[in-house]
């Protein structure tokens, strides 16, 4: 098994096979071959197109700086030959055995994407050293999308965020499986809410790129939510996500210095995010009969405690981290509630 040239066509001899339910075909050749047919779907966060995560830059190094020591491995890096225009490749039985196959790939066109492969070939352009490889034949996007979740679901360093986002794509009813996360992505889609095109899916964007917090952390904040306020036992999915829409409007509205200037202030980071969510259950818990917790009621409520609050990252929440900072941050907020109604009846005496 190995790879040849023939005019312009390129030749990965292989076997064909099958890796439990799926057809594929098993092979060598040299990692500068590979990745010159090979491409990364990386996840376009605009478009929503791809499903891979950016590129790590040192990730890639490491593998180069490893694969050239003596004695080093790897695993079958995995590909999967999509379908594609006629003539853009074609896979040939050979003499012998059945399972004897020639992949033939016209020119060098990137035809073979990279399941689970990326950072090992990302920076082996200019490296003959020979590497084995497993590539699926014919899968579409979606069930590449499906094989790559199942090898990199527990993956070190793989962004969780990326993740969910391929759960989504997936999803039949996302609504009803994973509301959290329904509402996270409408919070990221919608572009009247402050956090449009604001949370880092994983991929690449060249919009928002002042982007604040993880789809992760977020849609963990709105799951909490959800839990307190038990809100779609008696709403709907879509009436959770403008009440959520609702809140982080009214907030904005109140602090918009705040709001700016991410990198100063603690409404955007991870303790922020859960404990901003905490309130927003606190406050629709609480609310009374003859209101209606809408933007106005929002705006109105946040405005009687959040402007006497420092949110700066040197402030009152400075240094909380991690669950016990969360629950600290939600008490120091409570607190300040508490403090902001004594104030208005001690004026109103």
């Amino acid at each position: 098994m190995g790879a040849a040239e023939s005019g312009t066509t390129k030749l990965l001899r292989c076997i064909r096979g099958r890796s439990a339910g799926r057809e594929v075909l098993l092979g060598f050749a040299p990692a500068s071959l590979l990745h010159r047919l090979s491409f990364a779907d990386v996840l376009n966060e605009d478009s929503g197109r791809g499903y891979q995560r950016r590129i790590n830059p040192q990730h890639s190094a490491d593998f180069r700086r490893y694969i050239q020591q003596s004695g080093s491995s790897t695993i079958p890096l995995t590909f999967n030959l999509r379908p594609a225009p006629s003539g853009a490749w074609h896979i040939r039985k050979e003499s012998g055995p059945d399972y004897y196959a020639t992949l033939e790939i016209s020119s060098d066109q990137k035809v073979l994407a990279q399941v689970d492969c990326q950072h090992r070939l990302g920076h082996m352009a200019d490296l003959d050293t020979e590497l084995p490889f497993m590539c699926f034949i014919g899968l579409t996007e979606r069930e590449e999308m499906e094989v790559f979740n199942v090898i990199n679901s527990k993956a070190r360093g793989l962004s969780s965020s990326l993740l969910d986002f391929h759960d989504a794509q997936l999803a039949t009813d996302l609504g009803a499986d994973r509301p959290e996360l329904y509402i996270s992505l409408f919070m990221r889609r919608e572009a009247s809410s402050p956090w449009h095109n604001q949370l880092d899916l994983g991929g690449n964007s060249t919009s928002g790129m002042t982007r604040r917090a993880s789809l992760r952390i977020f849609q963990k904040a709105v799951k909490q939510f959800l839990n307190r306020t038990k809100v779609l036992e008696t709403r709907s999915i879509d009436d959770a996500a403008h009440l959520v829409l609702d809140f982080w409007v009214a907030l904005v509205t109140v602090l918009p210095e705040q709001w700016r200037n991410p990198r100063k202030h603690m409404l955007t980071k991870g303790v922020g995010v859960y404990a901003l969510m905490e309130t927003a259950a606190d406050i629709y818990s609480n609310t009374p009969k003859n209101k209606v917790c809408d933007r106005n009621y929002l705006v109105a409520t946040l405005s009687d405690f959040a402007l006497d609050f420092d949110w700066s990252t040197k402030g009152t929440l400075k240094g909380l981290g991690g669950q016990g900072g969360v629950k600290e941050a939600v008490e120091l907020i409570r607190a300040a509630r508490r403090n902001s109604r004594l104030k208005v009846v001690g004026n109103g005496k």
